[in-house]
């Protein structure tokens, strides 16, 4: 097995030979720019290190990890634009930095160059790729509505947070780790456990970053600290501090996410208070280790040597300890 900075040298090598230099730039530009502000890239990593997982050379699921990649920076673009956000990976967003327009234009473009990726492989092995990557765009974009319509709504539960986290963000993770599965010839057995292992740490992650939003270190998240406050997304954080709050509580919380002031200082403050008053944010913790914990009881269900599911769980553990 090689090792994660393996892993990203040559995706990043790989990256950079497929750059795309045709007309019209201001097309492409906003591509390269997205693809070039790094991230976690770890979408692309687990495709890599699941091929070899299941005996493949990894080198051969690049495509299949660079579609992965181009598809997430896709989803992102078009996010930055819904929720009109300055900063990505502490950099000036696409439409932000070009026009909304132009980050529309590329989204579109970036989507349609993640199916091109495809194309690399032999017919039976495309696609069952293609299929799996059908299936999950469309319950990413399910799973941005469902976001969208829960700003609208005082009523949303626990199970239906869960569900829109699992389509928005889990979904890919696990998709991403099948497709190093298909691509390796594993039978359909591992195929699927892998999958459910990816979309369990999925959860797992995407509530760790909801927990970051409020609490992380703003000079290394990368993003807008408290954004989620402002935006007045209702997470697992504001479901749970609803749940535990007294009827005052539950009120000034409300309040404050029905108003957007200028400066939102205080806000953020406020609701980060009642966060931790009401034990919302030791749940959301308790959580995040629930869902982690489901991933690595799913690897005991693969059948492959207990080397390479450890490997699996440091990965894991290395993941779910980021404290930014």
């Amino acid at each position: 097995m090689h090792s994660i900075s393996d892993y990203q040298e040559n995706f990043l090598n790989y990256l950079e030979s497929q750059k795309i230099s045709r007309e019209p730039k201001s097309l492409y530009e906003p591509i390269h720019y997205i693809l070039s502000l790094g991230g976690k890239r770890i979408r692309p990593i687990l495709t890599l290190m699941t091929a070899e997982i299941f005996d493949c050379d990894y080198k051969e699921a690049l495509p299949a990890a660079l579609a992965v990649e181009v598809f997430h920076n896709f989803s992102l673009v078009h996010d930055d634009i819904m929720d009109d956000a300055p900063l990505r990976r502490g950099k000036e967003t696409v439409h932000e930095k070009w026009s909304l327009n132009t980050g529309i234009l590329s989204g579109d473009a970036m989507l349609i160059l993640a199916y091109q990726y495809f194309e690399k492989y032999e017919p039976i092995i495309f696609q069952s790729l293609a299929k799996l990557f059908s299936k999950t765009a469309l319950e990413v974009c399910e799973g941005q509505q469902l976001d969208v319509d829960f700003e609208n709504r005082d009523d949303v539960t626990i199970p239906e947070y869960l569900k829109m986290i699992e389509y928005k963000t889990a979904v890919l993770v696990a998709a991403a780790m099948k497709m190093g599965a298909i691509i390796a010839g594993t039978n359909e057995e591992n195929c699927n456990a892998i999958y459910d292992f990816g979309l369990n740490l999925g959860i797992a992650f995407q509530l760790q970053d909801d927990y970051l939003d409020a609490f992380g270190d703003p000079e290394t998240f990368g993003k807008q600290v408290g954004g989620d406050i402002i935006e007045n997304k209702k997470t697992y954080l504001f479901l749970k501090a609803l749940e535990f709050s007294s009827k005052q509580d539950a009120e000034q919380l409300l309040n404050l996410f029905s108003i957007q002031p200028i400066d939102n200082t205080e806000k953020i403050n406020s609701i980060k208070q009642i966060f931790n008053e009401t034990g919302a944010a030791k749940a959301t913790q308790e959580a995040i280790k629930e869902f982690t914990m489901k991933a690595f009881a799913t690897l005991e269900t693969l059948n492959i040597a207990d080397e390479k599911k450890e490997i699996l769980r440091l990965f894991g553990e290395n993941l779910m300890s980021r404290r930014v």
